[in-house]
């Protein structure tokens, strides 16, 4: 019966840390790429910024959250050493391809986009995202027909979004969806029940699957003590935390160097499961430890926050930043029910518990973050950048 136990809480163990820590994710991650859709004039312009190099090499987008895990990768990685002019003839040479993935119509007319301009910045570390600007045109047909937009599913996530006269329309698009018909005259409209789904999905997915370092930040919340009390106050400590500074961020009230904030977020993962191994495993719980999880709650609102000024909140901004947070604490709150059922549960009572699994689960935790901290400050440069 002890061989059994030890067996299912190794593989329990390995269980949750094969889902909370990917180990190849890197700064090759897939990422949505953004169009700014301006309607007027006859005349359709879109301004994409994405990483063309994936795009270039032919990888499906759709299949794969990081770009190393295609076949295409080394072509891709090729092309991210090419000097601007030398990649902007490749995708050039590569245009017809990407075109026909793209649809554009006016009503029922399609479009044939027009590559008219093609901006892209000088390589600097190849191991880092290049994002580039496309800018793409069309001649509209008579008459009053909306404009739609979107591509195939390969070509990745797509951000949409369209300003006219002080309104504006945003969506993020996912597999091979297209945007809403967006006037001539004014932007697209959607529903508050429309932005309010698309919000909670968006915040759910920041965590799950895409919040690596938020996931091992509950995790380390959840590993401090199995006793109701110490969680919750944790938990609710680090809600509000972010809530302040993600509304705050996204306002433009605060604003912050992003690789600052990522580096101390990673410091504070290290903080807190460093902290379980010494101090954890009581049933009850410091203002201390409440002080220094609201205070890296503050941080991690305002890496929430990056990712909604990507997406915009739209013409629903409360509804939207309300719905953004259920989605993180839907997310947050599946991460320590996964975390319960696989190891709290089945083995909480035991007297080993906090022997092993609490403290090793947090010394995982705790080197991992200590590799994300010399990395993101630039002294392990030569690595994987895991993000």
């Amino acid at each position: 019966m002890a061989i059994f136990l030890r067996s299912a809480l190794r593989v329990a163990l390995l269980a949750l840390l094969s889902i909370a820590c990917p180990l190849t994710v890197s700064a090759h991650e897939v990422q949505p790429a953004v169009a700014d859709v301006s309607v007027e004039s006859g005349r359709v312009v879109v301004e994409i910024s994405a990483a063309l190099e994936p795009v270039i090499a032919g990888v499906n987008l759709s299949e794969v959250a990081d770009t190393d895990e295609s076949p295409q990768a080394d072509r891709s990685d090729a092309l991210r050493a090419l000097p601007p002019d030398a990649l902007a003839a490749e995708l050039e040479a590569a245009w017809p391809g990407i075109a026909s993935r793209i649809t554009l119509r006016s009503g029922d007319v399609a479009l044939v986009p027009e590559l008219t301009g093609v901006d892209v910045p000088e390589v600097g570390d190849v191991e880092l995202r290049r994002d580039s600007t496309l800018t793409l045109a069309a001649d509209l047909p008579p008459g009053d027909g909306p404009v739609v937009f979107g591509w195939d599913a390969r070509l990745g996530g797509l951000v949409v979004r369209q300003i006219a006269e002080g309104e504006a329309y945003d969506a993020y698009l996912t597999d091979g969806a297209l945007s809403e018909p967006m006037p001539r005259t004014g932007v697209a409209t959607q529903t508050v029940g429309q932005a309010m789904l698309r919000y909670v999905v968006s915040g759910f997915d920041h965590i799950i699957p895409k919040g690596l370092d938020h996931i091992l930040f509950v995790l380390g919340l959840f590993f401090y003590s199995l006793r109701w009390r110490p969680l919750l106050w944790q938990v609710s400590a680090f809600t509000i935390a972010h809530t302040v500074t993600l509304a705050l961020a996204t306002l433009g009230i605060v604003q912050t160097t992003m690789w600052i904030v990522e580096a101390l977020i990673a410091l504070s993962i290290v903080w807190v499961a460093v902290e379980n191994i010494w101090r954890g495993g009581r049933g009850r719980i410091g203002w201390g430890r409440i002080a220094v999880v609201f205070g890296f709650g503050l941080l991690h609102g305002m890496g929430f926050a990056s990712v909604l000024s990507e997406f915009g909140l739209g013409s629903h901004f409360v509804a939207s930043l309300v719905s953004f947070n259920v989605g993180v604490e839907i997310g947050q709150l599946t991460v320590i029910a996964a975390a319960f059922l696989l190891l709290g549960l089945p083995f909480g009572d035991r007297p080993w518990y906090r022997r092993r699994i609490a403290i090793p689960g947090s010394l995982v935790i705790a080197t991992i973050a200590a590799y994300w901290v010399l990395n993101r400050i630039g002294l392990l440069g030569d690595l994987p950048y895991l993000t």
